[in-house]
């Protein structure tokens, strides 16, 4: 008996964060169950149970999807301002309410506004998480975002097999299952969430407003808050961010039409490809996670980035170009190159991220940041598709273009970085 809780405990101290580090990562795994639910028959519900042409489920998704572009900066400017534990409810609640709100129509109206207000807290809830753990975590902060993406890549799987098996009877009420199971993960992720003691911030949040710091040097309460939209070399870094996301889109979007339209591979790789890079982000990303434990050490990783992804264009290029044996033995290849880009880039973003942001305005930095990730949703496609339809010599150019925004990132963080490298002290978040 020894000898398991000597075992439980140490496995307890390998996850930072304390009990509440934990009770997060549940929370995470049970959200990304609930979303991979519901994300597979998204669309399926609007055409099959709501009735919706799809040229009307297409702009239906559009709209809502800019609309939730405002979630990241939202979310970001309310967690400097009230308790971040309750933000984080409210946006979970939110987004449950939103869901069951669609079962109660078919006007496409009022469908396009409870997507549109679901997919606030949607995007919100990214950014919330990921300060939760900056201030839960302190200097392990990268170590708990890969354990993390792990956990999700786990709840995403889990959610989609659930899915497929729903999805085989082909019924409404198994899509209104899959509705309703999504929605009921959130009410119970909300009271997780309650769970959990609220972080310290690096400017605690008062009465709506930041507390000075004490000393002689402490500003006025009336004292202006760092303001990111202010923040030209901030705003050049998200700038950076949303192209550095690249290797997502090309990994679920790019690479199936590439295989499909451009190359002599079966079109069965497509669906391998991916459980390829899922495989790959449980297996290596808290690995990885160790070459990015300081900010020094998150900027050096941007080479490794640029040579990865330049590797993976590389490979998709020459994919098209013999038999179908070459092709595959490429486009594996550029598979592993791209999600190994994707482990590397989430490691140095997750750290830069943080690292620079204003301490007294930690949320409203992170909030803007999320937007590269939401920006990218939107023109990543569109950019992918455009160097499909160019055609093989298209691949080298973009992983030039991508290498040319890894070194001038490198170059624009140097002198944001702060001293001591590690940004945040450790901090263990005690348990109610």
């Amino acid at each position: 008996m020894t000898a398991r809780n000597n075992g439980r405990t140490a496995w307890q101290e390998r996850i930072p964060g304390g009990p509440d580090g934990r009770r997060m990562l549940l929370v995470a795994f049970i959200d990304k169950t609930g979303t991979g639910l519901w994300t597979t028959a998204s669309a399926l519900y609007f055409t099959l149970v709501a009735g919706l042409s799809l040229t009307r489920v297409g702009l239906l998704l559009g709209l809502a999807g800019a609309v939730g572009v405002a979630g990241a900066p939202l979310a970001g400017h309310l967690a400097d301002r009230f308790p971040l534990t309750r933000v984080l409810v409210g946006a979970q609640l939110l987004r449950a309410a939103a869901l069951l709100a669609l079962l109660t129509t078919d006007h496409y109206g009022l469908l396009l506004l409870f997507a549109s207000v679901g997919a606030l807290p949607d995007r919100g809830s990214n950014v919330l998480t990921k300060l939760y753990a900056a201030r839960a975590t302190g200097s392990q902060r990268v170590r708990y975002q890969a354990i993390n993406r792990t956990v999700g890549n786990l709840g995403w799987a889990v959610g989609g097999l659930g899915a497929a098996g729903a999805l085989t009877t082909g019924t409404a009420a198994a899509y209104q299952t899959l509705l309703i199971g999504n929605a009921l993960s959130y009410a119970v992720i909300a009271a997780l969430t309650l769970r959990c003691a609220e972080p310290p911030a690096p400017s605690h949040i008062v009465a709506g407003a930041a507390r000075p710091p004490s000393g002689p040097a402490a500003p006025s309460p009336r004292a202006t808050r760092s303001n990111p939209w202010r923040d030209r070399p901030f705003l050049l870094f998200t700038l950076t961010e949303t192209v550095l996301y690249l290797d997502d889109t090309i990994i679920q979007v790019g690479m199936p039409l590439w295989i499909v339209h451009s190359t002599q591979a079966p079109a069965g790789l497509a669906p391998l490809v991916l459980v390829l890079n899922s495989v790959l982000v449980v297996l290596f990303q808290v690995p990885l996670s160790r070459f990015g434990t300081s900010s020094a050490a998150a900027r050096n990783l941007l080479v490794p980035l640029a040579c990865l992804f330049t590797g993976g264009c590389l490979a998709l290029a020459a994919s098209a170009t013999g038999g179908s044996w070459t092709a595959v033995a490429a486009l594996i290849a550029a598979a592993v190159a791209l999600t190994f880009a994707e482990m590397v880039h989430a490691v140095a973003s997750w750290e830069l991220s943080v690292a620079i942001a204003a301490p007294d305005a930690q949320g409203t930095y992170l909030g803007v940041h999320g937007l590269a990730a939401s920006a990218q949703r939107g023109a990543g496609p569109l950019l992918v598709t455009a160097v499909i339809a160019t055609g093989p010599v298209a691949w080298p150019a973009l992983g030039a273009g991508y290498a040319v925004v890894c070194l001038l990132q490198r170059r624009l963080v140097r002198d944001r970085l702060p001293e001591p490298a590690l940004s945040v002290p450790p901090i263990t978040v005690s348990e109610h």
